[in-house]
């Protein structure tokens, strides 16, 4: 892990609690050695303070996710407008943790992160990651007959190619993501639009009905399904 954030104070003593609970950290002050402490070693996770000195943690996201890396990322922040969460999502983080945090919230978070990339579904807690040779190039995805460049923010179903805006594209690429597993409205909400907007919206509904009318192919089986009153989950049945 690569933990990066400007409180001396606060630096250490996450630093400290991580390592108990098994991490291996790499701790760094400022939004530059972070940057370079990610190009040098590359982390499995990364913890980014929002307002650093220099380059800021929301700085770091924005080169990195340019660079195609797509490690998942938590910000801790103490900005709490929903504009301010919304802002830190945009530019590429994958969760975040309002100061002042309850360590344990932060551990949560993590072990849920990693869940989503570990490639059999469980944290890397306490053990040195293993070498794994990719099955996909780098930046590329695939489930469900569904293929994703994220660098380019290409998708295919097959050999079709298909022509989706950018929320679309990011809702398909968080199913893609997690493939069988039944994502919920307020989990959707808080990955694409950094905010809940309750029961009664109908915009997630909305959005998964393009993506559905892009996807589906005559005869072919449908991939988004609906579980009621939970969510939606990318499956190909």
């Amino acid at each position: 892990m690569l933990l990066a954030e400007d409180d001396r104070a606060i630096r250490h003593a996450l630093e400290r609690a991580l390592i108990l609970e098994g991490y291996q950290v790499t701790a760094v002050a400022d939004g530059v050695e972070a940057l370079a402490q990610a190009h040098r070693t590359p982390p499995d996770v990364l913890v980014l303070d929002v307002m650093m000195p220099g380059i800021d943690g929301l700085q770091v996201c924005r080169v990195l996710r340019a660079e195609g890396d797509r490690t998942p990322i938590l910000m801790l922040t103490a900005l709490v407008e929903t504009q301010d969460r919304i802002a830190g999502l945009d530019a590429g983080a994958d969760d975040y943790v309002v100061k002042p945090f309850d360590v344990e919230e932060v551990f949560a978070r993590l072990r849920a992160l990693l869940r989503r990339t570990s490639p059999d579904g469980m944290a890397p807690v306490g053990a040195a990651p293993k070498a794994v040779a990719p099955e996909l190039p780098a930046g590329r995805i695939e489930a469900a007959g569904l293929r994703m460049d994220i660098q380019a923010r290409r998708a295919w179903r097959g050999t079709r190619e298909l022509e989706l805006t950018r929320t679309e594209f990011e809702l398909l690429e968080l199913l893609v993501r997690n493939a069988g597993i039944v994502l919920d409205h307020s989990t959707i909400y808080d990955r694409i639009w950094g905010y809940d907007f309750g029961p009664g919206s109908k915009n997630l509904a909305v959005y998964v009905g393009y993506l559905r009318r892009k996807l589906d192919e005559p005869g072919a089986p449908q991939l988004i399904h609906t579980v009621r009153g939970v969510g939606y989950v990318l499956r190909e049945d």
